[in-house]
């Protein structure tokens, strides 16, 4: 199966100039927990998680109000394509240590997989419990 038929296409982005604030209002309101950053042509920049939020910002003492998106966001992205096989996806996930992947084509976002896409088809139940078990095991690790 392709990333293209469990990706979500629907994606709530960020700009990296908007507040660390605004970015903590959107994962709430989506109920997500983490929004790609995406410059003004639509290329991916990186990507904020709920956790840049509270540890590179909050933690650090720095103002959500202030603190531009582009100074907290992880960098260095794992990406697939919609064309990339989901197992292969999946792998990518256990290896760096992700639960989602940003879907990106000719170097623009166009949709999310996560490891909730996979598990909400059976056929993918193992990989995506494979993938959620050998990242739970290292986080407990560090």
């Amino acid at each position: 199966m392709l990333v293209s038929e469990l990706m979500t296409d629907s994606v709530i982005s960020i700009a990296p100039d908007e507040p660390a604030s605004l970015a903590a209002r959107l994962l709430f309101r989506h109920n997500i927990g983490a929004i790609p950053v995406c410059a003004e042509d639509g290329r991916l920049r990186g990507i904020v998680t709920d956790r840049d939020i509270v540890l590179r910002c909050v933690a650090a003492e720095n103002d959500p109000e202030t603190t531009p998106v582009r100074e907290i966001m992880s960098r260095g992205l794992i990406t697939v394509s919609p064309t990339d096989d989901v197992r292969e996806a999946a792998r990518q996930m256990s290896e760096a240590q992700v639960r989602r992947l940003p879907v990106v084509e000719s170097g623009r976002l166009v949709g999310m997989l996560a490891l909730g896409d996979m598990a909400k088809t059976h056929s993918f139940d193992m990989e995506a419990s494979k993938a959620l078990s050998e990242i739970s095991s290292n986080i407990r690790k560090r």
